[in-house]
Parts: C-alpha cells; structure tokens; sequence
C-alpha cells in the first residue's frame, strides 16, 4: 500500500518540478530580455551623446556647411533628446548664444539689404522724377562760359516760386534721421554749381505750389 501510495506521488513530484523549471526558465528570459532591453538603450544614449557632442562641436566652430535654418533645426533636435551629459549640457548653451548673434546678424543685414533696395527703387524714382531738373543742374555745372551758366540758371529759377526758395543738402543718413548742410537759396546754390563747375548732388525730393512751381527742394550727397 505505501508502495502504491509512493508510486501516485512520483507524477505529482515531477509535475511540480517540471512546473518550477518553467517558472524559473521564464523568469530568468524575462530578465535577460530587461538586461538587453537596458543595455540597448544605454548604447542609444551613448550614441545619442557622441553625435550630440560632434555637431554642437562642429556648430561652434563652423565647421559645417549648414545654413542658419539647417543649424537651429539641429539644435532643436538635439535638445529634444533631453540628454543630461555635462559636456552636451555645456555646449548646447554656447551654441545656443552662438546661434542668437548669428540670427541678430542675419537680421541686420537683412535689414540692411531691404534699406538699400528700397533706396534704390526711391532714388529710381526720384531720377526719373526730376529728371528736368537734374539736366538744369547738368547744364550750369557744364557751361563753357559764365554767360552761358548765367542763360541756363535764369532758365532754371523759371521752375521755382521765388530766387529765395530754401535748399536742404543731406550729407549724411543714418537710423532714420538725416544730416543736413548749411541751408541755402536756389539762387545761391545755382551760383555755386556755375562757379565749382560740378554737380556732386542730386534731387531728393521737391515741394511745389498750385502753380506747380518748386517752394522747396532737397538735395543729397551722390
């Protein structure tokens, strides 16, 4: 009998055994599949650090061919991964302050080329617009006798109000506001281009009357 009862218990004994190992095999899979899974993202950050250092590096030093746009969406990117590395840490704020100064610079210069075009069309403009009046100049600065010079600015104050009609010289520009010379009258001015027999200014701008006749005028600095 207790034979019998030994024989009944040996397929149980087994089947626990056999169970344990299972248990114990799929726990120890378990755990080799967290170790991989960490060791596989510890090589990701790793990688991620080293490329992180190798373009905030080449960034700081211009070493790319990456344009403005390019080197800001690389930024963004690499602090996206939020890497917590001392080095990457440090050189995202330099490039960080690197790429501000770039960005003020493109701006200036942006600036600075919509400035000039728009000078460009406006003094375009102006030449086409005073075209009359720049020939008068032309003309007195040009005359090859002082009778002549005096023929052509009696033509000339014909185009404005009175011989008294204030001329403003620019000499210089600059944030907006505008440098003048001494101011003068047309018929000084007129005088002066037939005694220096030169043209160094040209037309900025005219006002004028009902009568269409010029009451004041504002020249520039070629």
């Amino acid at each position: 009998m207790r034979k019998k009862s030994m024989m009944l218990a040996a397929p149980r004994f087994l089947l626990v055994l056999l169970m344990a190992a299972i248990t114990l095999g799929g726990t120890t899979s378990c755990k080799s599949k967290k170790k991989l899974a960490r060791e596989q993202a510890a090589a990701e950050y790793a990688a991620r650090v080293d490329q992180a250092k190798k373009d905030l590096t080449a960034i700081l030093d211009d070493k790319t061919s990456w344009s403005l746009q390019e080197k800001e969406q690389r930024f963004e990117t690499i602090k996206s991964w939020q890497l917590q590395d001392e080095e990457v840490l440090k050189l995202i704020d330099l490039v960080e302050d690197k790429l501000a100064r770039e960005r003020s610079e493109a701006m200036r210069k942006a600036e600075e080329d919509r400035l000039r075009k728009a000078e460009e069309e406006r003094a375009k403009a102006s030449g086409s617009k005073y075209a009359v009046l720049e020939n008068h100049f032309l003309s007195i600065a040009g005359a090859p006798s002082t009778a002549v010079a005096n023929e052509k600015i009696g033509q000339t104050l014909r185009l404005f109000s009175t011989p008294d009609v204030p001329v403003l010289i620019i000499i210089s520009q600059a944030g907006g506001f505008n440098d003048y010379d001494r101011p003068t009258t047309i018929r000084n001015y007129l005088d002066y281009l037939k005694d220096q027999k030169v043209n160094n200014n040209r037309v900025e701008q005219a006002k004028y009357d009902a009568n269409g006749k010029i009451t004041e005028l504002e020249l520039i600095k070629k």
